[in-house]
């Protein structure tokens, strides 16, 4: 008797997928919910991998906001398009804003990328690589960042009107996630082991009047820091028009929600905020300022400033400068002014040259690092929790809750004299202080 034979199905090997991210942390989250789906459907997922295959599906998610954001990834596109005609990589697949911004041009200059999507297009690359978008596995994602934080976007979108800005053109309308999406992402997070949640959007001030008629920030925030294992809750990109007050209650009330604030005021004379059309004047931000500061007086805000608008004078600057000096910011960052296409301030003449621009940027840095310096030496002798990122050079490298990752200060303790896990919590004692990092030993 004659066995029968059975032909087994034969198995086709997925090819890896090779995620590169530029820009912010939006595209951060974004590039992790991307890698989370094609996780869940069993493909090899690397993120920014150096070593690539010829089999290699590299997607690159693109920024577009500023010149020096736009050429970075033309160059990383040109840069894999090349290794794509060499034969060292299989498709190259490109989202994110500037191929939402710059789609027919970048299909006209660099016509050998599979394919362009733009942001909000995650079904279509997906299918393109050969994967389906699976609703089971929404809020899933493969975090890029260390397990013990996560970027947390909460919307998507903006409806503000700013002058110099083109996110809306890239990024569309506000647009909230539902409150029980966003808690059940987060009880998803703390479970594998994320003890800081990052809460990000073009305006986290916006939240919830497109789905339930209202500011409603602070009922989100009071919700995430019920989530058992969540330990931090820090805020970032706040709009100053239109502030709403009641998160600061909910910043006293609950203690694993950070005395941190990021709130980017980009100005300060009252015709560069006309201009700007940012709809609020110098009087109004002053008192808002101080207002955040009585309320939460151990508050640390971080603003973002830019330099070299169109029609910005001297007297402007000058007054932004005084005005940076007497506020004392806790964290600072400045820009120099970036002329963007399909903008409105791209109707008024760019005329401040771009060395002034520079000058004017580097003057704020140097007043805020003096700031900075001087705020850091009063805290010589204090006690902080420190939340423990890395081990670099020799030191265990963490942050306070005064300090978000990559752009704040950070707390350096000799990893030959103590130890702590990465991801851990400990209690750290100042001993001195630098312009911005702090120094310090693990106390009991």
């Amino acid at each position: 008797m004659r066995t029968k034979l059975v032909k087994q199905p034969v198995q086709i090997e997925k090819p890896r997928v090779n995620v590169v991210t530029l820009g912010c942390s939006k595209n951060v989250y974004d590039s992790e919910v991307l890698m989370g789906q094609l996780k869940g459907q069993l493909f090899d997922v690397v993120h920014e991998a150096e070593n690539v295959g010829k089999n290699d599906i590299i997607v690159i998610n693109t920024c577009g906001f500023i010149d020096n954001a736009k050429q970075e990834s033309i160059d990383t596109i040109l840069q894999y398009s090349e290794l794509k005609e060499q034969g060292k990589v299989g498709k190259v697949i490109v989202t994110g804003c500037l191929s939402e911004r710059y789609k027919p041009e970048l299909e006209a200059e660099i016509p050998n990328v599979d394919a362009y999507f733009g942001t909000n297009n995650l079904q279509d690359v997906l299918q393109t690589i050969g994967a389906n978008y699976k609703y089971e596995l929404l809020g899933e994602r493969m975090l890029t960042t260390p397990s013990h934080f996560a970027y947390f976007k909460i919307a998507e979108g903006c409806n503000r009107p700013c002058s110099f800005c083109a996110i809306p053109l890239m990024r569309g309308k506000h647009l909230s996630t539902p409150m029980d999406q966003l808690v059940n992402q987060a009880k998803s997070l703390a479970k594998q082991g994320t003890r800081e949640l990052i809460l990000i959007a073009q305006d986290l001030t916006y939240y919830g009047l497109d789905l339930y008629g209202k500011r409603n920030l602070d009922e989100l925030m009071r919700r995430l820091s019920d989530v058992e294992g969540i330990e931090w809750i820090r805020l970032q990109y706040a709009y100053p028009s239109g502030f709403p007050m009641e998160i600061l209650d909910a910043m006293n009330e609950r203690d694993n929600i950070c005395k941190y604030l990021d709130m980017p005021l980009q100005h300060i004379t009252d015709n560069m905020l006309k201009s700007m059309r940012r709809g609020i004047t110098k009087q109004k931000t002053t008192d808002l300022v101080n207002a955040i500061r009585d309320k939460v007086p151990n508050i640390a805000l971080r603003t973002t400033l830019i330099t070299g608008y169109p029609g910005e004078t001297v007297q402007d600057f000058e007054e932004m400068y005084n005005w940076v000096e007497a506020t004392r910011f806790d964290r600072l960052g400045c820009f120099t002014y970036s002329h963007e296409e399909k903008t409105h301030a791209h109707t008024l003449i760019d005329d401040v040259p771009e060395e002034i621009k520079q000058e004017r940027s580097d003057a704020i840095m140097e007043v805020q690092q003096g700031i900075s310096y001087e705020k850091n030496q009063e805290k010589i002798g204090n006690t902080y929790k420190v939340l423990i990122d890395k081990i670099d050079n020799g030191y265990l490298v963490g942050r306070t809750e005064f300090d978000s990752p990559e752009v704040d200060n950070e707390v350096l303790i000799d990893a030959t004299q103590q130890y702590a896990n990465v991801g851990s919590f400990v209690n750290v004692q100042v001993n001195s202080a630098e312009d911005f990092d702090l120094y310090g030993q693990i106390v009991k």
